[in-house]
């Protein structure tokens, strides 16, 4: 059954207008969830190094841009190879070049909190963008590239109560970009790819995948970082949500 838009005033509310838009899927983290930039920037501190949270967030949003080009021919975006790209960004957004330093930090990443590792906190947006969903009649999944830990997390964190279905590439055998992975969402929720949008934030990763499997993507960039980029951005996940209901319903002439 399509969602129905409310009935614009002067419109009888029996004759609503559907929209094709039946289903948001979320990227895991950096979208639902949000880095321990805490945690770094406590860790940073026993290494020399004087930093906030903040500081890191935003040498982070930077780091995300600069590991794109990489993640296109990388066989794994949950590679040790891909992590130390992530990580010599981030730091290099901070400052810190010296070898010494980024070794002790990679090890002490590698480490952490396994098996969730740094992104184990909601994002403070995620529960509203999900509530927005569901208020508005749409459905909700997660498409993740992880290591099989997602669904614990979103259930510790109280966010699977909003969610259709959770996919976890460690848990499938397939990952972003690879439109097998999105052709998997689509079939769990019964759904065309016309009637689904994603929600992440690579480009390669997130937005070219869900092309690729037909479907239409929002990117996140927080800092404004990505430049112009051929597909919507938001600021935050709550955003982008907003901004997908507002189009489908200007697509489809509802209020």
């Amino acid at each position: 059954m399509l969602v129905r838009v409310p009935a614009r005033a002067g419109r009888r509310a029996s004759e609503p207008r559907a929209r094709a838009l039946r289903a948001i899927f979320f990227d895991a983290g950096n979208t639902l969830l949000r880095m321990d930039y805490d945690a770094i920037a406590a860790q940073l501190a026993t290494l020399g190094v004087e930093v906030t949270a903040a500081d890191v967030q935003r040498a982070e949003w930077g780091a995300r841009v600069q590991l794109d080009p990489h993640l296109v021919a990388a066989t794994s975006t949950e590679s040790r190879s891909t992590t130390e790209h992530y990580i010599r960004y981030t730091l290099a957004g901070l400052a810190v070049r010296d070898e010494a330093i980024v070794h002790a930090l990679l090890t002490w990443r590698h480490g952490y909190n396994p098996p969730a590792g740094l992104w184990h906190r909601a994002d403070p947006e995620a529960e509203a963008a999900l509530a927005l969903c569901h208020e508005v009649g749409l459905r909700a999944g997660v498409v993740s590239n992880s290591n099989g830990s997602i669904r614990a997390t979103m259930e510790r964190l109280g966010l699977a109560r909003y969610l259709d279905f959770v996919i976890d590439s460690g848990e499938v055998g397939v990952e972003k970009p690879d439109p097998r992975i999105f052709a998997r969402a689509l079939a769990e929720a019964g759904l065309r790819p016309s009637e689904a949008v994603y929600v992440g934030d690579l480009y390669s990763i997130d937005v070219l995948g869900a092309r690729a499997a037909g479907m239409d993507a929002v990117l996140l960039d927080p800092g404004r970082c990505w430049g112009e980029r051929d597909c919507r951005t938001a600021a935050g996940v709550l955003a982008a949500v907003r901004r997908i209901v507002a189009d489908a319903d200007g697509q489809s002439g509802g209020a």
